[in-house]
């Protein structure tokens, strides 16, 4: 900061504040502050001690003085609050400290934010204390879970830290490199790989000899987690040790013993057989972690490689999240960038075009088809397919080429026609096709668009005169895109405009009003979507931009630019059915967008990674299917989006369902007022029914009858109705709309005999519906009063005799229904929640049930056969792991697996054979890009999950079934060269036989 900014840093907030700062103490601050290492923080505190020991409204260098001044002040309050400690909370104090510092060797020491897992040594009550008087004093500082220290000066500025850490030197960097290593090795689900050996544990054993040997929790220096690591390391060495003792022993007698000898060898082998697969298997898993997040595809192939060695928990959750990303195959082939890629109309053809010169052509499974096509120049620019059945190529490229090729043989395809002198020798850059086949534009670097008449591919002509169409200095179009309906043209330029043109059959274009000047840079890609009433344009300010261009002499924006990417937009690309949008660009990531409603647009899942440079063109299947992409790392990746992942909602999705037969699977969703259904005989081929369960308001909750023939939805209008879906083509309304709360209704459930329906409203009750009799839905005695807030969920154990409720006043309420017209509440409210309750669900055999709180918990409750009341109590710890609220909660059909989604856009599941003792089952399951709202489980195992950010998911919890996914959907992505690249410690291994 300049003296000028350090002044104001100093005057304005004591001015803020009321106060006057002393014109010598101004200049003193300036004068000690002023390049000196650490000085702003160093003054932000003296500055508190003097105001501290101020007298009226002045801060005065008097005070200045007494609190210490620049250095002094946190001395000062470092020293008295170290005084004031007992001496067990200051060994504490000075073993949290040197928690928060980073020995440095050679550098200086920093500071080092650190879990608040780690500072958990000694004494919880005197850990607590003395955290909170740091904090107080304003020496350490919290955020999200972590610790830090407050002012990195402090590390210089107080001598008692500074002797504290040149003492420990040594000891502080083994601690630091164990602390790393412990949290690696639990992240690694504690393999034996991870684990410390030779001088590493050596020097560990010796820098920590108490907390090995007779560890005491209250007085060692290491975390749970160290010491167990530690322990384990050196346990692993002992049994190492004892090996080796016995092979010597067994070898020394070898002439009497020649039989033994051969067992215990074959055991030592076994043993050491055993801890190389222990390290192939860690080493595995950890690279899997390292490239998840750059090469989803990679990952997911390592994933399979270390489920053929071991399933475990972790892999089969991790393969669960493989399955459901959008997985691409490689296609080899260009050198160098490859610029440009397109589909055949027929959907058997890919077609790709790079700087090496070159036009490929490939079959939809990834093999080249015939000889390379050349444009005879250095690069190609662009490549378009011929709508239709004229099985017509066109590329272009450098020095004004514009090519034209015969695709009826496939494998031998013909140049047809000279290629026509174009744009002055500039490069050609884009080229499209018109809706009839017999137009062609073409763009570039000329700053020009031009029209060919190509009705007869062997003699194109020229349809007018070429159209300026960029205004910028450096002239050049960037691209064209015809309307898929009537006679419109829109081009994007390297002045930052869209342009709209009509086009005629001879006459060429004309423009169409004034050019588009939304975005703030050079616009790079446009493109229509199929029903031509929305245009997406992107480029270089790294937004894409949605239109309204029904009227294309009026074309509009539509609302708030996409903000996703964080490098300039290459390529857009509109899904065949209209409804996704995928961008890409110099961020190396293709992106999807739900645009089912155009103005209000979401972003579709993760970023798809795989590609190492910028992406050059995106270009989706005529089935939709599939997504292609090239870029600047030479390669074409097929992007295989899952079926499995259902996109088809314009709203956030509230609630999923599943029919008793599990054949049928229902979606409730808000702000469109919908219920959609799919057919799920096939999990892993969903079919989206054609009629839809329309509300007048939003949806919020939705269930099956237990014979699957009806469904019954709540609306936020307060109203709940009932479907008939014995055919579910054509589903029927049962009835009128019943009006059930003063509210909306957040949760309906059927009671095991079909004929009792609970709801739950924001009118704080539950009803209980007969909707038996011939004249329709109607109540069962007086509402069931007794939460003080909204309802949000209600469930039926098995033999519908008890009801639980959960509500916004943070309890749980259980009922006795077995008298129908007379229920009674079973027990005290269970309050184990301190924030809202969400989810409630029973286990099949009714015995035990679970909760789902915004206090990010879940917890199990032991209700017994739900024929004693009051008997309810906690079954083990409450279940941790989620970063945000829980918003659901799910049984499998067997009981020994339960599923929950949250706020943290995660799934996860427990392993709840034994209520007592739940623990989690594997990692999360990822792909939902927002809040989990809802999940169910399906009869035989698979899982739906939907949320907030427009989907709906049926998750492969088969291992086997999910390893064969991704090895089908990941071809040409582990080569024995990348292999060798990432894991060259290993032979490489065939991950997939013949795939």
């Amino acid at each position: 900061m300049s003296r000028a900014e350090l002044r104001e840093a100093i005057v304005r907030p004591a001015a803020v504040a009321g106060l006057i700062v002393e014109r010598s103490l101004t200049d003193r601050l300036l004068d000690e502050v002023e390049d000196a290492p650490g000085g702003l923080p160093l003054m932000s505190h003296a500055l508190l001690e003097t105001w501290r020991h101020r007298g009226g409204r002045a801060l005065t260098e008097a005070a200045y003085e007494a609190a210490g001044g620049l250095h002094g002040a946190v001395v000062r309050t470092a020293e008295q609050l170290y005084g004031e400690l007992s001496g067990d909370q200051a060994e504490l104090a000075r073993r949290i400290l040197l928690r928060l510092v980073a020995p440095g060797d050679g550098t200086p020491d920093t500071r080092r934010p650190t879990d608040h897992a780690e500072l958990g040594f000694g004494d919880p009550a005197d850990t607590r204390l003395v955290l909170e008087r740091l904090a107080r004093a304003r020496l350490i500082t919290f955020d999200d879970g972590t610790a830090d220290l407050a002012h990195e000066a402090l590390i210089t500025a107080w001598p008692r830290l500074r002797a504290w850490i040149d003492a420990e030197r040594d000891r502080l960097r083994v601690h630091r490199a164990l602390s790393e290593a412990a949290r690696t090795w639990q992240d690694l689900g504690q393999e034996n790989a991870a684990l410390y050996a030779g001088s590493r544990l050596s020097a560990a054993r010796d820098a920590f000899p108490r907390d090995t040997a007779q560890p005491d929790p209250g007085d060692d220096e290491l975390t749970p987690v160290e010491r167990h690591f530690l322990t384990s390391s050196l346990r692993r060495r002992h049994r190492a040790a004892l090996l080796r003792r016995t092979v010597v022993a067994v070898l020394a007698a070898l002439a009497l013993l020649a039989t033994g000898t051969a067992v215990v060898a074959l055991q030592a082998r076994a043993t050491a057989q055993a801890e190389r697969d222990d390290a192939v298997f860690g080493q595995l898993t950890a690279e899997a972690d390292r490239v998840r997040e750059t090469n989803a595809g990679l990952a997911a192939r390592f994933d399979v490689a270390a489920y053929g060695m071991r399933s475990t928990p972790d892999l089969r959750t991790r393969l669960a999240s493989d399955a459901g990303r959008v997985l691409a195959t490689r296609l080899p082939g260009h050198d160098g960038v490859v610029s440009s890629v397109a589909f055949a109309p027929d959907g058997r053809t890919l077609a790709s075009g790079g700087h090496d010169g070159t036009v490929r052509l490939w079959d939809i499974d990834g093999r080249a088809l015939g000889e390379p096509l050349r444009l005879g120049t250095s690069r190609v620019g662009a490549v378009a397919f011929a709508p239709g059945d004229r099985d017509l190529l066109a590329a272009t490229g450098e020095g004004g080429a514009v090519r034209l090729w015969d695709l009826r043989d496939r494998e031998r395809p013909r140049a047809v026609g000279r290629p026509p002198a174009s744009h002055d020798e500039q490069n050609v850059v884009t080229v499209a096709f018109a809706p009839d086949g017999r137009t062609l534009a073409t763009a570039g670097d000329d700053g020009t668009v031009r029209l060919w008449d190509v009705s007869d591919p062997a003699r194109p002509e020229p349809l007018g005169k070429p159209a300026a169409a960029d205004g910028a200095r450096d002239r050049s179009v960037r691209a064209v895109a015809f309307a898929p309906h009537g006679r419109t043209l829109a081009t994007a330029g390297y002045d930052g405009t869209v342009r709209m043109w009509r086009y005629g059959t001879d006459d060429g274009i004309t423009p169409l009003g004034e050019p588009l000047r939304a975005h703030t840079d050079p616009v790079w890609t446009l493109a229509y979507s199929p029903d031509g009433r929305t245009l997406a344009t992107a480029g270089f300010d790294e937004t894409v931009r949605l239109w309204d261009a029904s009227d294309p002499d009026h074309v509009e924006s539509l609302g708030e630019p996409l903000t996703g990417h964080t490098a300039p937009v290459m390529s857009v690309a509109f899904s065949p059915d209209g409804e996704t949008l995928a961008s890409a660009g110099e961020d190396d990531a293709p992106l999807l967008w739900n645009v089912a409603n155009p103005a209000y647009p979401l972003r579709l899942g993760e970023p798809l990674t795989g590609h190492t440079g910028a992406v050059w063109e995106v270009a989706f299947s005529p089935d939709g299917r599939t997504l292609a992409s090239t870029g600047a790392d030479g390669s074409v990746l097929l992007w295989h989006r899952p079926p499995t992942v259902l996109t088809d909602f314009t709203n956030p999705v509230t609630a999923v369902a599943f029919g008793r037969d599990g054949l049928l699977l229902a979606a409730a969703s808000t702000d469109d007022g919908l219920v959609r259904l799919w057919d799920v005989g096939r999990p892993d081929r969903p079919r989206r029914l054609p009629r839809m369960l329309a509300h007048e308001d939003r949806v919020l909750s939705v269930a099956f009858a237990p014979d699957g023939r009806t469904v019954v939805s709540g609306s936020a209008d307060g109203t709940v109705r009932l479907w008939d879906v014995s055919t579910p083509d054509r589903p029927t309304l049962l009835g009128e709309p019943v009006p059930a709360h003063d509210g909306a209704v957040h949760s309906v459930a059927f009671a095991p005999d079909g004929r009792t329906l609970a709801t739950g409203g924001e009118d704080d009750m539950v009803r209980l519906w007969d909707i038996r009799g011939p004249v329709g839905v109607r109540p069962i005695g007086p509402a069931l009063r007794g939460h003080t807030d909204a309802v949000t969920s209600v469930a039926f154990a098995r033999g519908g005799r008890l009801l639980a409720t959960g509500s916004e006043d943070a309890t749980v309420r259980l009922w006795q229904v077995d008298v129908r017209t007379r229920p009674v509440p079973a027990g005290a409210p269970l309050t184990g929640h301190h924030e809202p309750v969400n989810a409630v669900a029973f286990a099949p055999d009714g015995r035990t049930l679970a909760t789902g709180s915004d206090d990010r918990t879940v917890r199990l409750w032991d209700v017994g056969d739900g024929k004693r009341t009051g008997r309810a109590r906690p079954s083990g710890r409450e279940l941790t792991g989620h970063r945000a609220e829980v918003r659901a909660v799910a049984f499998a059909p067997d009981g020994k697996t339960l599923a929950t989604g949250g706020g943290d856009r995660t799934v996860r599941l427990w392993d709840v054979r034994d209520p007592a003792r739940a623990e989690p089952y594997g990692r999360e399951l990822t792909g939902h890009v927002d809040t989990v709202t809802t999940v169910a489980f399906r009869p035989g195992g698979t899982l739906a999950s939907a949320g907030y950010d427009l989907t709906a998911r049926l998750w492969t919890l088969d291992a086997d079934h999910a390893a064969d996914h991704v090895c089908d959907h990941t071809g040409g992505i582990l080569t024995r060269a990348v292999w060798q690249k990432h894991l060259p410690q290993l032979g490489y291994r065939k991950v997939c036989p013949a795939r």
